[in-house]
């Protein structure tokens, strides 16, 4: 063991003692010339480049080596005009000692921070109404060189209908019910949150113009076995999209694969992940005319100069059927066609298990739809052209005893499909917008908000897909910055496929021998089948706040939906074709709490 002398020891300790003093005078120097830095200066007096930042430069004292240790060689009292020499941070045994105290930085070098978008309304389809506008926000945080995103919004609407529909904030708009049942004479107020939704956005770049991103997106759509309204009103969240998504910019090519918008979806742009034009309204089941579904779906698209844009999506299927006996189940038989003593066993969808709602039905789908669609960017506008395939299948029973039992089942197969299109044209040099969409074809209900039937059942039991066509033009318009106003109106219709049945009834949908009177006869049993509805909707938003602190929307949706039945007869005989017209509007107010 080395020993010091006590001598020595005590000569040190002075000595540190000694110097810890110089340490504080020279750290009250600083903030002397940190004052001197925030005056007024004479700009014809020369200010030495050590003064210009006297946080970061210190005054150095010149090393002297000795058995006691390390000394400062000037005198802690320094004189002002030496302050140029000042040069570094203050060392002990060639450590830096870090200052006392400090004053706050000047307001011009405070530390930045992340510059957010704000909320834009001049867009036909601002993504901070009808997404979440996660891409334009900073990251929250980064796992090595992957950025995480979140998005969304708190939202309250108040609900009030002229018919009582039972429903949340996804309107079935061809529901509204006919005279004859009580729920039309009775209102609907429902207050709701399930709107409420949140996003998030994983991106990474693992080469240079090559980017891979994860991106799902939840509100509070769903309801659980124990949901209700009486006293905690416990909906749960459901997945609105979930999808992985890649783009080669030089290549010109993009990927995704999960649940996203159909491509049949018009776009404001591009024919890229959420960049659809999506009506700016609040109601989750948008509007009666616009073209839509949200489905798991594997999609390629590529782009030409990102100009011209090619796209190519393998998509989900779903099947909706429409048939004058409402009692029907699936299994069952049909009404025999004229000429025949019994109908054929027609299986057409079965229950869910495993994963699925086992309250839900799911067809007997043979093949997913599939969509092509070509689209340009010009300074007139965004233009989409695109088919749409679609297959329909029933499994039907021919002969055997009761129920079917020991005959034979065969597979038809029908195909379906249509063609549709879309536009968002500027006006007025941006100030407004015109937008609209159309699909036309054979089996197409499922991809419209009213959702009429895809197709009914020919007399072998064999699909019959339905003629049908979904269409919808809109006015956007933004008087000021945080001002949009919109104004919508949309139509759907299908047309009659109906057999003649041994008894002489029509049977399929729009049959012109249903009896119709008690859709007008309180309690009375109506069969009326939807042949169209026509809908006129006009809202807007206003951008209340913006700041720190978030961006607090309030918007105003109000719709008006006439409802047309086919033609039938009445207890007379005579021709009767009810009708129904509905009223709906939406008071909503949103929270933005990452658009700060």
């Amino acid at each position: 063991m080395i020993s010091f002398p006590r001598a020595a020891l005590a000569d040190n300790s002075a000595e540190i003692a000694q110097l810890r003093s110089m340490v504080l005078q020279l750290q009250a120097q600083v903030k002397d010339l940190q004052k001197n830095q925030r005056t007024p200066r004479s700009p014809l007096r020369h200010q030495p480049r050590a003064e210009q930042n006297p946080t970061s430069h210190y005054a150095s004292g010149q090393q002297a080596s000795g058995t006691a240790g390390t000394r400062l060689a000037r005198s802690p009292s320094m004189p002002s005009q030496q302050t140029e020499e000042l040069a570094g941070p203050i060392r002990i045994n060639n450590q830096p000692v870090e200052p006392f105290s400090a004053d706050p930085a000047p307001t011009a070098m405070a530390q930045d921070t992340p510059s957010v978008k704000n909320i834009n309304l001049s867009s036909s389809s601002p993504t901070a109404l009808t997404q979440t506008e996660v891409d334009s926000l900073p990251p929250i945080f980064k796992i090595g060189s992957v950025s995480v995103k979140l998005g969304g919004f708190v939202d309250m609407s108040n609900i009030y209908r002229d018919k009582n529909l039972t429903a949340g904030p996804a309107t079935p708009w061809g529901a509204f019910p006919y005279s004859g049942n009580p729920n039309a004479h009775a209102s609907e107020y429902r207050p709701t949150a399930q709107l409420s939704r949140f996003s998030l956005l994983i991106e990474g770049r693992p080469a240079r113009g090559v980017t891979v991103e994860a991106y799902v997106e939840s509100d509070f759509g769903g309801s659980g076995s124990n949901s209700n309204a009486v006293q905690t009103n416990s909906y749960v969240p459901r997945m609105r999209q979930a999808y992985l998504a890649a783009d080669d910019r030089d290549l010109g090519l993009h990927f995704l694969a999960g649940q996203a918008w159909s491509l049949t979806t018009g776009y404001t742009s591009t024919l890229l992940r959420r960049h659809e034009q999506l009506p700016p309204v609040v109601d989750s089941n948008l509007i009666p005319g616009v073209t839509f579904t949200r489905v798991p779906q594997v999609r390629f698209i590529k782009d030409f100069h990102r100009k011209w844009w090619l796209g190519l999506s393998v998509e989900t299927p779903q099947a909706t059927l429409g048939f004058d006996d409402s009692t029907l189940d699936s299994g069952g038989n049909i009404p025999p066609a004229m000429g025949q003593t019994s109908g054929p066993h027609v299986i057409y969808n079965s229950t869910g298990t495993g994963m699925l709602d086992p309250e839900a039905h799911y067809s007997l789908d043979a093949a997913p739809d599939i969509v092509l669609k070509t689209a340009v960017d010009t300074s007139a506008g965004h233009y989409e052209l695109y088919g749409l395939a679609r297959w329909f299948r029933t499994i039907v029973v021919n002969g055997g005893g009761s129920g079917g039992l020991g005959g034979q089942a065969h597979s038809r197969v029908a195909f379906g499909g249509g063609v549709g299109g879309s536009m968002a044209v500027p006006l007025l040099s941006g100030k407004m917008q015109l937008v609209g969409d159309v699909l036309a074809g054979r089996g197409i209900g499922r991809y419209g908000p009213s959702q009429l039937p895809d197709m009914t059942f020919r007399s072998t039991g064999a699909p019959a897909p339905l003629h049908e066509i979904i269409g919808s033009l809109g006015l956007i318009g933004h008087p000021t910055d945080n001002l949009l106003l919109y104004s919508y109106g949309g139509v759907e219709a299908a047309h009659r496929t109906v057999y003649e049945g041994a008894n002489g009834n029509y049977y399929g949908y729009g049959s012109p021998n249903a009896r119709l009177s008690g859709c007008s006869l309180m309690m009375g049993v109506c069969n009326a089948q939807t042949q169209s509805l026509i809908s006129y909707t006009m809202g807007g938003w206003w951008h209340l706040l913006d700041g720190h602190y978030g961006s607090v929307m309030a918007g105003l949706q109000y719709t008006y939906v006439r409802k047309f039945a086919f033609r039938g007869v009445n207890d007379t005989g005579t021709t009767t074709r009810p009708t129904v017209n509905g009223n709906t509007v939406f008071v909503t107010f949103r929270y933005y709490p990452f658009q700060n």
